[in-house]
């Protein structure tokens, strides 16, 4: 634990455009819940806010999308996002959003200081104008041809494909959504953030934790894919960038300001502040102070994201809290990866995903078993997957088989042999450790052990390893099974029934810890299941779990001698084939709708990636592009796309980098013949010298296919 006096938790703010998927809940909401409840149980103080973004081009092109207007859009989208996230359990302590005035007047405020601050330039810029649609085009208006891997429709502030933050002249053949056209450029005035000026401060804050000669976080405790996307930014020098754009939908730049007419916040200015604004309302409406949750040396300010935020959480937000000048920086921004879906990349827009709200509507008391599987899929350090045939092989032998199999078994024996109440036990009688079949229990041993698990447990989660402190709760249950199944109390009731009153005793004491310690993790199975043993739903506020593990130090019991439980019950159900056949064919059938709407509706310049600008045949005559065989293959340690090949040009063995292991095997590539340009600059990646590069073909879904020659075609050969 960070030993700070207070925490801030934040979760990314959610676009109210659209709905949320499992993908949204894996990366950043159920992360940030399990943490906040953790601290909650081991009696930390903690706020823990998030709310809808309502700003920014996505909400306006989802609004002329649909034939509405933007407010109709934010109203729509946040009730619904507000209303997912209460139904599948995520604990906020406020839920606000940035259309409030509150929240206008925070960010204005903020860009006042700024400016009083001396921390803009002025700048008039050449910025994307459609003379179709008579407007200037955010960067969300504007989509072209990703410049780093050739993505034909990459909007102009980022590659949804690869993940590269973009520009919007950075993209080639840019074209407008609104019309289509082609924009042209016109000149506009903006206030762009000297990020210049913060490049040192933040590269030492980033990489050493040192800011203003203050220790403020430790790097090792943060993800390597978090620091290594900042250093990327870094390394490629930070630059002044807008903060204002020419819009009719978000926060006015403050009208005092000259020639503010018609400009409105950049959303990445105006988002983020939306965690300060949320807090004012959560202290407002608390009869709380906000001030030391943002502004105080002891308060750790924590942001759970996704990786597609990291810039922004990382160097960007960071950057204006230090440019306002009374703000702390965040310990920890432990982003997630993404996750994927039956073997693709989720996509709102082809509707190839799993909304969590219809996931409620279609699994009613089913949430946690959600938000178990998400856990266990949750993409900590690399992209995951998540499947239907998985999620039900996950629920039925690990929920049901586990977990609730060992309740109902230490429920139903209690109430049959001790009349529903927890027996007296001989501490000094010996039985089978359920931790360890070769090993005798001891009773107070089995209790210290029990206490072992609980802190390692928290220990992962102190550490944002969500999956491994789950594979821990799940250890614990499983040791209860093991501990029935290893005594068999059923037949040893007659014959020793000392042993199965401590073997009994200590089933309970397992289920009571799991009614606690599975809260963070799946809360509405914490409520049922302290419900079944006859104790109060936990209060947030008093520390539970702390409370469990000083007992158990100590050697006490969770529950004592002569406690009346409950009636068993099962707490999850078996998931049946045809459910998850039922699942799998609405996906299937949404996608094949999404792909006949592409064809029947779609301009040819959405489905095929626009010609690149035209070049003299003297440009092509400088490409040396020869024939060659791939000789081995293996991947790159360290990287999900990177497979390092041996390939075989004729006159010389080369080594390449090809970013292609998302689609194939080392395996499925030697003894292919390929294409390659044999005369590209050597580069090095990841310490090793690529010396060419292999041509690929790639098709409108992203899959890959080699360029080669005819079959027998000998290496080294030149391709005209």
């Amino acid at each position: 634990m960070s030993g700070k006096k207070r925490y801030l938790v934040t979760a990314a703010l959610p676009y109210a455009n659209g709905p949320l998927h499992i993908g949204h809940l894996a990366g950043a909401y159920l992360p940030a819940d399990i943490y906040v409840r953790y601290l909650r149980l081991m009696s930390k103080d903690v706020v823990f806010v998030c709310g809808s973004d309502e700003h920014g081009a996505a909400i306006t092109v989802r609004a002329r999308k649909e034939g509405v207007t933007p407010r109709e859009i934010v109203d729509k989208y946040h009730a619904l996002i507000r209303d997912t996230f209460e139904k599948i359990g995520i604990a906020f302590d406020i839920y606000h959003r940035t259309s409030e005035q509150l929240h206008h007047e925070t960010s204005q405020d903020f860009f006042r200081k700024l400016l009083e601050n001396n921390q803009f330039s002025e700048e008039v810029t050449e910025q994307y104008y459609d003379e179709v649609a008579g407007q200037f085009l955010a960067d969300r208006y504007i989509i072209g041809t990703c410049p780093v891997c050739a993505n034909p429709d990459a909007y102009g502030d980022q590659c949804e494909k690869c993940g590269s933050s973009l520009s919007p002249t950075d993209l080639i053949s840019p074209r407008s959504t609104l019309s289509g056209s082609a924009p042209v450029k016109r000149p506009t005035k903006h206030w762009f953030l000297r990020l210049d000026r913060h490049e040192n401060w933040l590269r030492e804050w980033i990489n050493t934790g040192v800011a203003d000669g203050h220790q403020l976080h430790n790097p090792a405790d943060w993800k390597n894919h978090v620091l290594g996307q900042c250093n990327s930014w870094l390394d490629q020098g930070l630059h002044p960038r807008a903060m204002t754009r020419d819009l009719d939908w978000g926060v006015d730049v403050p009208q005092e300001i000259p020639d503010s007419a018609g400009k409105k916040l950049y959303v990445w200015l105006d988002a983020p502040i939306g965690y300060i604004s949320a807090t004012k309302q959560w202290a407002i409406d608390h009869g709380k102070k906000w001030e030391p949750y943002w502004k105080a040396d002891d308060t750790a300010l924590i942001h759970f994201i996704g990786k597609d935020n990291i810039v922004f959480h990382c160097l960007i937000f960071p950057a204006i809290l230090k440019a306002h000048g009374d703000f702390i920086l965040p310990v920890n921004v432990p982003a997630n990866q993404f996750v994927n879906l039956e073997g693709r990349k989720i996509s709102t827009s082809k509707n190839w995903a799993v909304w969590v709200h219809e996931y409620v509507a279609d699994f009613p008391g089913q949430e946690d078993a959600l938000r178990y599987n998400m856990i266990k899929k949750m993409p900590e350090q690399g992209d995951s997957e998540f499947t239907w045939k998985g999620f039900q092989e996950t629920t039925n032998n690990e929920l049901v088989n586990n977990l609730a199999n060992f309740v109902n078994r230490v429920l139903v024996l209690t109430n049959n042999y001790y009349g529903g109440f927890v027996p007296a036990v001989d501490a000094n009688h010996e039985f089978k450790s359920g931790w360890d079949i070769d090993k005798t229990g001891v009773y107070d041993e089995e209790l210290h052990i029990l206490h072992e698990k609980l802190e390692a447990l928290g220990s992962e989660i102190e550490r944002f390893n969500f999956r491994e402190a789950l594979r821990i709760l799940m250890e614990i249950s499983a040791a209860g099974n093991a501990l029935l199944q290893f005594n068999e109390p059923w037949k040893m009731v007659k014959v020793d029934p000392e042993q199965v009153k401590v073997v009994i005793n200590l089933g309970l004491q397992f289920v009571a810890a799991l009614s606690v310690a599975c809260q963070p993790f799946m809360p509405f199975t914490s409520k049922r299941l302290r419900g079944l043993i006859n104790l109060n739903a936990l209060d947030e506020t008093r520390g539970e779990l702390l409370f469990i593990l000083n007992d158990l130090a100590e050697g006490n019991p969770v529950l004592p001698t002569g406690h009346a439980i409950g009636a068993a019950e099962h707490l999850f159900s078996r998931i049946p084939d045809e459910v998850i056949a039922a699942q799998i064919a609405k996906l299937e059938a949404t996608d094949t709708a999404a792909a006949n709407t592409t064809t029947t509706n779609t301009p040819a310049a959405t489905m095929y990636a626009p010609l690149a600008p035209t070049i003299t045949y003297d440009d092509f005559a400088k490409l040396d592009i020869r024939t060659g065989t791939i000789l081995t293959a293996e991947k790159m340690e360290k990287s999900k796309k990177l497979l390092r090949l041996n390939v075989d040009l004729g006159f010389e063995t080369r080594t390449i980098l090809s970013g292609i292991a998302e689609h194939f095997t080392p395996e499925d590539v030697v003894g292919r013949q390929v294409v390659v340009l044999a005369n590209l600059a050597p580069r090095v990646m990841m310490g090793v010298e690529s010396q060419g590069m292999i041509l690929m073909a790639e098709n409108a879904e992203g899959k890959l296919s080699f360029v080669r020659p005819e079959e027998g075609w000998g290496n080294g050969f030149g391709v005209k």
